[in-house]
């Protein structure tokens, strides 16, 4: 029999990318997690993160404290060298990670 897994009452996600309310497909990833989160009867708490905060020395981001980390539709981006970083940092610390 199958141990059943009870989820966290939050999950926090963060999504690599450069948010653009004029881009459908960022709306329509807010509404996706937003409806899943209602699925499951969780809270979503979902954190946009700019490409370029990846790159920038002084303001690190803490990936850390992500529960999963989404790579965002819509490229370009505006740095696609934070992007692969943001992405690679997900990788290297098993933080569940999708890209779309």
């Amino acid at each position: 029999m199958e141990k059943s897994r009870r989820l966290k009452p939050a999950v926090n996600i963060g999504i690599i990318g450069d948010f653009d309310r004029d881009k459908v497909s960022h709306i329509a990833t807010n509404d996706a997690i937003a409806q899943a989160a209602k699925h499951l009867a969780i809270k979503a708490i979902v954190k946009w993160l700019p490409t370029t905060s990846f790159m920038q020395s002084t303001a690190v981001v803490n990936i850390d404290k992500y529960d999963g980390i989404i790579a965002s539709p819509g490229a370009p981006y505006k740095s696609m060298d934070g992007a692969i970083k943001g992405i690679q940092e997900a990788r290297e610390k098993n933080i569940p990670f999708i890209g779309t």
